[in-house]
This record gives C-alpha cells, sequence and structure tokens, in this order.
C-alpha cells in the first residue's frame, strides 16, 4: 500500500520508538501531529496503528511497513552522506524528501549499490531486506573497491566515495565515471586500470575510493 508521506514519517518513527527504543506507544504531539489529523486516520484505517487516549500504538499490521519504511530512511542517509557527501542540515533535508521516493524495487538497487549496508551513518541499525539475505546467502557483495578486484577482472563504476573535489576531478579526467567499464589490469605495486582504450596507474588510497559492480563472466 502506498502512504501518504506524512503516514510515512509516522509510522517510521511509531516504529522506532516501539521496536528500538521499547516503548508502548507514541505520543503524536511529540511531532506537532493532532491525533485527529488525516495522517493518523490513514494509519488507523488501514489497520496499521491503533490510537488510543491520543496515543498510537503500532500493530502487527503494521511492523512490516514501518520496518521498511525506517530501511528506506537510512538507506537514504548512507545514499546521501556517503555517496553524494550532502551532511548536516541540508543532508538530512534531502533524506527526508528522498526517502519517499524509494519505492519497493528502488530500494532495493541502492542498497545492492551501497554494498547492503547494516548501520546508518549515527550507527543505527538498517532492517535488511531480501537483497541483503540474499547477498549474504550467495556470497555476492555486489558493489565492492576496486582494491578488491583481482587482475583481469572487469566490472562497471558506480560510483567515487571521496570528499575531495581534486581526487573527484582526477578520476572523472580518467572516464571513472558511474555506468563506464573498467578493467583491472594489475593491482600491485600500483593499481593499473583500463577505462575505454585508456590506461591509469593510481595509488591504493585512491583505488579503495573507486566503487565497482562486478560484472559475471
Amino acid at each position: 500500500m502506498k502512504l501518504s508521506e506524512q503516514a510515512e514519517d509516522i509510522i517510521e518513527r511509531l516504529w522506532i520508538e516501539v521496536e528500538e527504543d521499547g516503548g508502548p506507544f507514541l505520543d503524536p504531539e511529540t511531532m506537532f501531529i493532532k491525533p485527529d489529523a488525516e495522517s493518523i486516520k490513514e494509519l488507523t484505517r488501514n489497520a496499521l496503528a491503533e490510537l488510543k487516549n491520543g496515543m498510537l500504538y503500532l500493530r502487527a499490521e503494521g511492523r512490516e511497513v514501518g520496518r521498511m519504511t525506517v530501511r528506506r530512511h537510512r538507506l537514504a542517509e548512507r545514499l546521501m552522506m556517503d555517496v553524494l557527501n550532502l551532511r548536516g542540515e541540508t543532508g538530512q533535508m534531502k533524506v527526508c524528501q528522498f526517502e519517499h521516493l524509494l519505492t519497493e524495487g528502488v530500494d532495493t538497487k541502492i542498497c545492492t549499490m551501497l554494498n547492503h549496508p547494516t548501520t546508518c551513518p549515527h550507527g543505527k541499525p538498517i532492517p535488511p531486506g531480501e537483497c541483503c539475505i540474499e547477498a549474504r546467502r550467495s556470497g555476492d557483495l555486489g558493489v565492492v573497491p576496486l582494491t578488491e578486484f583481482k587482475s583481469g577482472q572487469e566490472g562497471e563504476i558506480a560510483y567515487i566515495q571521496t570528499e575531495d573535489n581534486k581526487k573527484m576531478q582526477k578520476l572523472m579526467a580518467m572516464g571513472v565515471l558511474p555506468g563506464n567499464r573498467i578493467v583491472l589490469v594489475q593491482s600491485f605495486p600500483s593499481y593499473i586500470f583500463r577505462v575505454g582504450f585508456s590506461e591509469f596507474a593510481i595509488d591504493t588510497a585512491l583505488a579503495k575510493e573507486i566503487f565497482v559492480r562486478r560484472i559475471q563472466p
């Protein structure tokens, strides 16, 4: 079911209060929301939560919805902070906007791109999805640093993880761009890789900042 953004925000907070913090309920007014708000009615109408004496209780039917909403929020935090390097108030604002766009399937792609992270940037656990369980079962880690590749292995560049603009510009000038194919030629004494028809040599520190999606032979 597709909930409104405010209803998603409420059940996310409710799930955290009950499942993580061990509280019995959520007081909607701590979120500056009145108990008779339409978003509260939306949750109770869909049997995801129950309102008693002005307090909101999580129903069994709402646990999975809440869990997945929290998962999307924390994946969005990882994406914004680790990949896009958006932090502070601006980063949090973008997280709150972006998490509502992570519909089923999109969150799986982002989770795989991020290598199935287990915690958010603040150390809170990210509830695992089916993709995480399957990756651990099969041993397929999805996206890994270039340093995890073996000589001759080919992959697709997923993203660059660096806060240094000069490093970013250097790699982009080499053709290290998301979606481009990359082949690791050698890993010692330096990392030599090929993008297109050109080969480049970089050190280990820089190679660790190139994240690549393995291409199965």
